[in-house]
């Protein structure tokens, strides 16, 4: 579905119902979780998955000091998402919970300030630094949404895969479908930006070919974004899985004509995993 302009956009994704309602929740068969196996190498992957979608209102609240985040038809999307992801946390720690692995009630204050000192200062600064080219980096900033929407959520349906977990793959296949339209709304008003200018379309692509790093890198360690990565998309078949569903669709926005930026970092970082593991 194509737009031409950011209300469209805005319109249709408020059409979207939610998936992940209290009916959906109550009805999960969470005292079925036990009695699948849960491969103990997934165990890191969902605790990190918990914790970056925990870490979205710290994004969100970020955002809201920029011209991106005053545009009232994204602050009217990022409303909604931030409730959205923060769901998406809470359910993964719930079927933590149920697989038999404790987590502290307070989980989500403890993820919140194992956060650096030193990564909220960059990021203040950075903030402070986008906020000198105003509303011309929102396209880059929407770019960015974009890839870590995209990324998120092949991330799931990898785990979905691999995991082969019945339970889990109902909860991850509701998230899917949140993650899905934010990916559409990030990737649409991305397009529409991008198209205004050629300075918009090469400051987000120089800021993605420099700066882009998987979601949750800097807030979380990189060891266990590292680790996520490579248990999920390690071998050809990873490698392809995320060059045909991140890069390539990343590749159609205006101004991102074969740049294959996520495909590399993606495949160093399954290299570097693997070369440390067989050492």
């Amino acid at each position: 579905m194509t737009f031409e302009t950011k209300k469209e956009v805005l319109g249709w994704y408020e059409k979207q119902p939610r998936t992940l309602t209290k009916e959906f929740i109550d009805n999960i068969a969470w005292e079925d979780v036990k009695k699948y196996p849960l491969d103990k190498k997934f165990v890191p992957v969902l605790f990190y998955m918990r914790d970056v979608e925990a870490l979205t209102d710290m994004y969100y609240e970020e955002l809201r000091r920029t011209p991106t985040g005053k545009d009232p038809i994204i602050s009217k999307f990022m409303e909604r998402w931030s409730v959205e992801e923060q769901t998406h946390g809470e359910l993964l720690n719930r079927f933590l919970n149920e697989a038999g692995i404790e987590t502290d009630e307070k989980w989500h204050n403890q993820v919140r300030r194992a956060v650096s000192t030193f990564y909220t200062i960059n990021n203040y600064l950075i903030t402070s630094l986008t906020n000198l080219v105003g509303k011309r980096f929102t396209a880059t900033h929407m770019t960015f949404g974009a890839i870590h929407e995209m990324s998120t959520t092949q991330g799931y349906r990898r785990l979905t895969e691999l995991a082969n977990h019945p339970v889990l793959s109902e909860i991850l296949q509701g998230i899917i479908r949140e993650e899905s339209a934010h990916t559409h709304f990030y990737w649409s008003v991305a397009r529409l930006e991008l198209k205004n200018s050629a300075f918009t379309q090469k400051l987000a692509r120089f800021m993605v070919k420099n700066f882009w790093t998987p979601v949750g890198s800097g807030a979380k360690p990189k060891k266990e974004s590292n680790y996520t990565i490579a248990t999920l998309f390690k071998g050809e078949e990873g490698l392809q899985w995320i060059d045909r569903n991140v890069s390539q669709r990343l590749q159609v926005l205006p101004g991102f004509e074969g740049l294959t930026k996520v495909s590399d970092k993606i495949g160093e970082i399954v290299l570097a995993e693997s070369s440390a593991t067989h050492f």
